[in-house]
């Protein structure tokens, strides 16, 4: 299993972090070394600068979370059990899980 962020999509909202059962997810501050540990393409990776339309969008959004401090990093992507609670949750659909049959799910919000 395989699983990444699109980080110029990633809100912060911590929405994956929250209701994965297996930790696949951490929060990192946007200066981590560790920002982009996870496998994400090199157009996915975090360079400074959000995706404009999802910033716009969930930036005054106010539901407890610390929008647009952190972004998400699949770090433990390999213990996915594809439950896809992650999918459904993350706001900037910014999730991408690939499986053992090089099958790729990609978060939709609900």
């Amino acid at each position: 299993m395989d699983v990444y962020v699109d980080k110029p999509k990633c809100t912060g909202c911590q929405h994956c972090k929250d209701v994965c059962p297996v930790g696949v997810f951490e929060m990192e501050p946007l200066d981590s070394p560790k920002i982009n540990a996870d496998t994400a393409p090199e157009d996915k990776k975090w360079k400074g600068v959000n995706d404009k339309a999802i910033f716009d969008k969930f930036n005054a959004v106010s539901d407890g979370h610390m929008h647009y401090k952190d972004k998400s990093v699949a770090i433990n992507g390999s213990a996915c059990i594809l439950c896809q609670a992650c999918l459904i949750e993350c706001e900037g659909e910014c999730i991408t899980i690939t499986d053992d049959n090089t099958i790729k799910y990609q978060s939709i919000y609900k």
